[in-house]
C-alpha cells in the first residue's frame, strides 16, 4: 500500500507501570519494586527515545485501583516521575495525566509549566475527569459528582489553563468568569519553551470530543474498529474546524494494546502464557466494570443479550463512556458468545484496540489505519514494557521508515514541534473542510 498522506505517523507509548497485562510484574526482566526505582523509569524513557517515539504517556489515579479489574492499581505522580526522566532524555515528549475533578487549574498550569521548563519544552498534560467513588472518598466526598458537572468543570478547567499558559507568554491579564472558576489577574511565569505546553484529552464521549475540538492538541482515543475510529476522527476534526481551528491542529492517537512475536504463533503463545498466569476471573471482572453489566450473570455460551449491547447507560455507571461504546460496538459487529468475547479480549484488546502478531503485521495495521484516515498515529501499550520497547525500536520503527511512514530521526526538540512536524497538509477524509 503506497503512502497517500503527506507527513508521517505519530507514535507514543502509554507507560502502564510494567505493561497492560495483569501478570506483567511476574516477568523475570522485572523486580516487584522496579516501579519505585528511578533507574526503571530512566530505562523506559531511554528506550522510548531510542525508538524516536514522540511521547511517553503516564496515567494517574487519585486512589488505589481495584486489582479485580485494574492491571496497575498503584500509581505514582506523573509530573514527579517525568521531571526525573527529563534529566535522562533529550527529545521524547513527556505527557502527564491529571484530573480536572480534584485539581486546581492555576496550580496545575504552574506544575505542568514547571515540567515544561525542566524538560526544555517537552511537557504535556493529558486531561481526564475522575469517575470513581474511591477517589472521591480521599477528598472527603461520599460520592463522585455527576458526569455532566464533571465535564462542565473540565471544559472550564481546560479553557482557563490554556489562557494562563498564554498569559505567561504574552503578559496579558487573564479575565475568566465561569460557573466553576473565577480568575482575574496576572499569571507571572516564564513563557513555555514550546509556546504553550501540549494538551491532550483522553476519551470519546460527545462532551469529551467537544473539549478536544475546542482546546486540545491531541486525543488519546479508545477505538477497536476502523469504522468507528474513522467516524470519531471525522467528528473531532470537523468540530475543531467549526470552532475556528485547523482540523490538523488536533491529533488523534487511539490506544493499541500490543503483544509481539517473531511469528504470529509465537505472539499468540506469549499472550496466552501471560494471561494464564493472571487470575482466571480477571477478564470477567474487567468487562463488568467496563460496560456496567455483571458479566457473571450472563450465559457464557450464548451471545450477549440485546438489552446489554443496545441498552442505555445506567445512571450509576462510573466507567468510561468511550470505552463502553467501543466495546459494545465491537460486540454488535462480531456477535460473539460471552465466553468467546472474554477469550477474544486477549487478542483484540479491551476498550482500546488490540494487536497480537509480528512487527511486520503491526506495521501493516498502523499503515492501514493511518492511510484510511482513522488516526494520526497510535499510543502503543505493550504487554510488558521493557522487552517490547526494544522490539518497537529495533524492528517496528525501521519497517515504518522503510515504508515512508516515519521520520528517520527527531527533527524537532519540543513536543509541540513533534506534533507539528508530523502534520500532513490535508488528510484524505477532510479535504472538504
Amino acid at each position: 500500500m503506497g503512502n497517500r498522506r503527506e507527513g508521517y505517523v505519530l507514535l507514543g507509548v502509554n507507560v502502564l507501570v510494567y505493561g497492560y497485562i495483569p501478570s506483567a510484574w511476574r516477568s523475570p526482566l522485572l523486580d516487584a519494586r522496579d516501579f519505585v526505582e528511578p533507574a526503571y523509569w530512566e530505562r523506559i524513557g531511554r528506550l522510548a527515545e531510542r525508538a524516536t517515539l514522540d511521547a511517553v504517556f503516564l496515567a494517574d489515579a487519585l486512589g488505589l485501583g481495584d486489582p479485580a479489574y485494574d492491571a496497575n492499581p498503584i500509581r505514582l505522580d506523573p509530573t514527579v516521575l517525568w521531571a526525573h526522566v527529563a534529566r535522562a532524555t533529550e527529545r521524547v515528549g513527556l505527557l502527564a495525566t491529571a484530573s480536572t475533578t480534584f485539581n486546581d487549574p492555576v496550580e496545575l498550569a504552574s506544575r505542568i509549566l514547571t515540567l515544561d521548563h525542566i524538560s526544555g519544552g517537552r511537557a504535556g498534560w493529558n486531561l481526564v475527569t475522575t469517575r470513581d467513588n474511591r477517589s472521591a472518598a480521599n477528598f472527603g466526598l461520599p460520592n463522585i459528582v455527576a458526569r455532566t458537572e464533571r465535564y462542565e468543570r473540565a471544559a472550564e478547567f481546560a479553557d482557563l489553563t490554556r489562557q494562563l499558559w498564554t498569559a505567561a507568554e504574552t503578559g496579558q491579564t487573564v479575565r475568566f468568569h465561569g460557573s466553576h472558576f473565577d480568575y482575574e489577574g496576572d499569571f507571572v511565569a516564564p513563557a513555555s519553551p514550546q509556546g504553550r505546553p501540549v494538551l491532550f484529552q483522553a476519551g470519546g464521549s460527545p462532551v469529551g470530543r467537544d473539549i478536544a475540538a475546542r482546546y486540545a492538541d491531541g486525543v488519546f482515543a479508545a477505538e477497536i474498529t476502523q469504522e468507528t475510529a474513522r467516524e470519531h476522527y471525522r467528528l473531532v476534526k470537523s468540530a475543531a474546524a467549526g470552532h475556528g481551528r485547523r482540523a490538523g491542529e488536533v491529533k488523534i492517537l487511539p490506544g493499541l494494546l500490543l503483544t509481539l512475536g517473531s511469528t504470529e504463533e509465537e505472539a499468540r503463545r506469549r499472550v496466552d502464557e501471560l494471561y494464564d498466569t493472571s487470575p482466571s476471573w480477571y477478564s470477567a471482572a474487567w468487562l463488568t466494570h467496563a460496560i456496567g453489566v455483571d458479566v457473571t450473570t450472563l450465559e457464557l455460551d450464548e451471545p450477549f443479550p440485546d438489552e446489554v449491547i443496545n441498552g442505555p447507560v445506567s445512571e450509576t455507571f462510573q466507567g468510561s463512556i468511550g470505552f463502553r461504546e467501543s466495546i459494545l460496538e465491537q460486540i454488535r459487529q462480531t456477535r460473539p458468545t460471552v465466553r468467546e468475547y472474554l477469550r477474544q479480549t486477549r487478542y483484540s484488546g479491551s476498550g482500546h484496540g488490540g494487536f497480537v502478531g509480528t512487527p511486520e503485521q503491526l506495521v501493516d495495521r498502523i499503515e492501514q489505519w493511518y492511510l484510511a484516515g482513522a488516526c494520526d498515529g497510535f499510543n502503543l501499550q505493550p504487554d510488558i514494557l521493557v522487552d517490547s520497547l526494544e522490539v518497537i525500536a529495533d524492528e517496528v520503527i525501521p519497517r515504518l521508515r522503510a515504508r515512508g511512514l516515519y521520520r528517520h530521526e527527531y527533527e524537532t526538540t519540543t513536543l509541540r514541534g513533534h506534533l507539528q512536524a508530523a502534520e500532513p497538509r490535508v488528510a484524505p477524509a477532510l479535504q472538504a473542510l
